[in-house]
């Protein structure tokens, strides 16, 4: 009931009233790391690793890493120190992904003014971590113009290669994809599906979707590799109007039922660990029985409600 109390307020409730709030909690939120490196207390590199160890996480893993810096704690050395956590606990066998998009906002806004993305240069606008590690030597980012992913580790060429000039972000060729087929996981650090789960799109790629969830508008963009080639690819991007009609965490009832995924803490965040092939297979499932998708999180007739 709180959930969907929460999802009827944030769908109903003025964007300036949403953004307030959201500045007020940030502003809490700083103020208490402020504290907390006051007084020199700070979450450790070894304290991640035991976390991440604890939830699921194992030597030679795929992950796809959705973080939320602020809300593990005040940590050591920042993204320094959660990404070489994350690295050493799934070892030089394992593969880091992290989202690197370039857009701040929506990016059916952000390719209406921006219609070049340089794959070296470009930055990502997900966070002090997302950026950090798109910089780190030996990272692969893949050539996506709005859902690119960064990728370290000996499986990163497989997952980034054929990106490239896909019509949807997030089919076969994606990188989101090809993470079910290596039997990957996600890692969810202080975050909610409904905020940052981009997997859940795979499943609009990976069916018959009735929903108009991409915009009907085929844009044109400029990419620039990293051999400073000039290369057009077309892309769609999600519908903004569609967009609004998440409500992604509905879902969670059904992907802890189907063993989906296992909650615990990374530091002081709320995080979470997902099988990303059975989470597509379990969407797939649910949609063909019941309609089931983030934008119809009870079924097309309310039946799981």
């Amino acid at each position: 009931m709180k959930q969907k109390l929460t999802h009827l307020f944030i769908k109903y409730s003025p964007e300036s009233l949403l953004e307030f709030l959201k500045r007020v909690k940030q502003l809490r939120r700083r103020r208490y790391l402020e504290s907390e490196k006051k007084n020199n207390r700070f979450i450790t590199e070894q304290q991640i690793e035991e976390d991440l160890k604890n939830l699921g996480l194992s030597s030679g893993d795929s992950v796809l890493v959705h973080a939320s810096m602020s809300k593990i704690g005040m940590l050591k050395d920042g993204p320094k120190t959660l990404i070489n956590a994350i690295e050493n606990v799934i070892s030089k066998e394992g593969t880091l992904l992290i989202p690197t998009f370039p857009a701040p906002g929506r990016n059916y806004d952000y390719l209406k003014t921006n219609s070049v993305f340089d794959v070296v240069k470009t930055p990502s606008m997900m966070g002090k971590a997302t950026e950090y590690f798109r910089t780190l030597p030996n990272v692969k980012r893949s050539l996506h113009p709005t859902d690119c992913v960064s990728v370290r580790g000996p499986l990163a060429e497989y997952f980034t290669s054929t990106h490239f000039n896909q019509l949807t972000p997030y089919n076969e060729q994606s990188p989101f994809r090809k993470l079910c087929t290596k039997n990957g996981k996600i890692l969810m650090i202080g975050t909610t599906l409904n905020g940052a789960c981009t997997n859940l799109h795979t499943l609009e790629d990976a069916v018959e979707f009735p929903y108009p969830v991409y915009a009907d508008e085929i844009f044109e963009i400029e990419i620039i590799n990293s051999a400073k080639e000039k290369l057009i690819v077309k892309t769609k991007v999600h519908n903004p109007v569609y967009s609004a009609k998440r409500n992604a965490d509905a879902l969670l009832p059904i992907f802890i039922r189907e063993d989906v995924l296992q909650t615990g803490k990374i530091g002081e965040a709320k995080s979470m660990i997902i099988d990303a092939d059975k989470m597509l297979q379990v969407m797939i499932k649910y949609f063909k029985e019941y309609g089931v998708s983030m934008y119809t999180p009870y079924g097309i007739k309310n039946q799981l409600k």
